[in-house]
């Protein structure tokens, strides 16, 4: 069952439906009234009495234009007597594909310049770093020539332990061979 029950009205308001013998009378009246508009403009001069657009209008308007066209007619205040315009507003203006110009320049946002910028610094100091001309390279390559000394003195001391141990070990060898020739 729909909302409202069986009338099916709009809050209780019964509906009202025009006859066309109604909207022709209508009509026939505006008609009349733009007529009369007319004949007034024309008995005043030059038609400065009478409002432009209704002159311009069509006879058979509906009152929906009418009523758009009052409506932008009637300002309210200062509005009809002073054109203000927005210094602060930017009008948009479109351009066409034609006029678009690719090959140029483009100018980059603050943030762009500022990243490139910072990827060229990073670019410079690596270079300089490799070259070995910045202090943190520097400081690298001394505590690795003090880690190379370190290496070869761990390895030489190595290889004298080794070496010690082979002659201990061959000088024991003698020593048994010589016990048990004897």
């Amino acid at each position: 069952m729909p909302k409202g029950g069986r009338k099916g009205g709009h809050k209780g308001r019964a509906r009202q439906y025009t006859s066309p013998e109604e909207i022709d009378a209508q009509l026939q009246a505006e008609k009349q009234k733009a007529r009369e508009e007319e004949e007034q403009g024309e008995e005043g001069g030059d038609g400065a009495t009478g409002d432009p657009k209704k002159e311009k209008k069509s006879l058979d308007s509906d009152e929906s234009e009418e009523d758009e066209d009052d409506y932008q007619q009637k300002r309210k205040g200062v509005e009809g007597l002073i054109d203000i315009e927005n210094p602060n507003r930017v009008a948009q203006t479109t351009k066409k594909v034609t006029q678009l110009d690719l090959d140029g320049p483009k100018e980059l946002s603050r943030r762009e310049r500022e990243e490139i910028e910072k990827q060229k610094a990073k670019e410079r100091y690596m270079k300089m770093h490799l070259a070995g001309k910045t202090e943190q390279a520097k400081a690298d390559l001394a505590r690795l020539a003090i880690i190379r000394k370190q290496r070869e003195e761990a390895a030489r001391k190595k290889e004298e332990e080794r070496k010690a141990k082979d002659d201990a070990t061959l000088s024991g060898k003698r020593m048994q061979s010589l016990s048990l020739n004897k």
